[in-house]
């Protein structure tokens, strides 16, 4: 995976053009992300299969309160 040159959400596709887009670091790649999925990302990540490499594969977030 190559950093992506457009700003998109890796989720939704809308770009920073349609939407404010949140950028994050993931194995070595600068990645985009629109406040909209990034609760996906934070408490199930699986529904980014596909998308995110070894999103598969990533706990979600529980909080012990």
């Amino acid at each position: 995976m190559t950093e992506a040159t457009d700003k998109t959400c890796l989720a939704c596709h809308r770009s920073d053009d349609e939407i404010p887009l949140i950028g994050v670091e993931y194995r070595g790649n600068r990645l985009w992300i629109c406040p909209q999925h990034l609760p996906v990302l934070i408490h199930d990540p699986g529904r980014l299969a596909g998308l995110l490499p070894g999103a598969e594969d990533m706990q979600p977030f529980e909080s012990d309160d």
